[in-house]
């Protein structure tokens, strides 16, 4: 636990939320700030800082009660889909250093649903960017 990180003092139940599910090594609560009807983060209790931080015991438990909120949300809430979204890093959106996934059911009905894509899908890259990115990264990866 981080003395100066919200979500281990949530986790602690020293600041108010809306709690939606906890187990040993997970819990989850309602976001403040929803991008849809349901939007909810999944953080494991203990601390760690982002992605590239936590350990995997805690990144597959948190991962599967993603899933099981997300399959969840669409049962209960009628969503049409979910989006599972992690930011790591103040340049890719991250604000709270915790871990945590979005778990952002999805509507057709746009009243419950304010989540805008920030790229074009369908837009394609240009081959030659892409394959020397991949040739860049695999040999990293073995």
């Amino acid at each position: 636990m981080s003395d100066q990180c919200v979500f281990c003092e949530i986790v602690a139940g020293k600041v108010p939320h809306a709690k939606v599910f906890e187990d040993d090594m997970t819990y989850a609560f309602m976001d403040i700030n929803p991008a849809s009807d349901g939007h909810l983060l999944v953080v494991p209790k203990r601390h760690s800082k982002d992605l590239l931080e936590i350990p995997a015991d805690d990144l597959t438990a948190v991962t599967l009660t993603a899933q099981r909120i997300a399959k969840t949300a669409i049962k209960e809430l009628g969503a049409d889909g979910v989006n599972l979204l992690n930011c790591c890093g103040a340049d890719a959106w991250q604000t709270v250093f915790h871990f945590h996934l979005h778990v952002v059911p999805r509507y057709v009905d746009k009243a419950k649903d304010r989540l805008v894509l920030p790229w074009q899908p369908g837009v394609s890259g240009y081959a030659d960017t892409i394959t020397a990115l991949a040739d860049q990264l695999s040999p990293a990866l073995d």
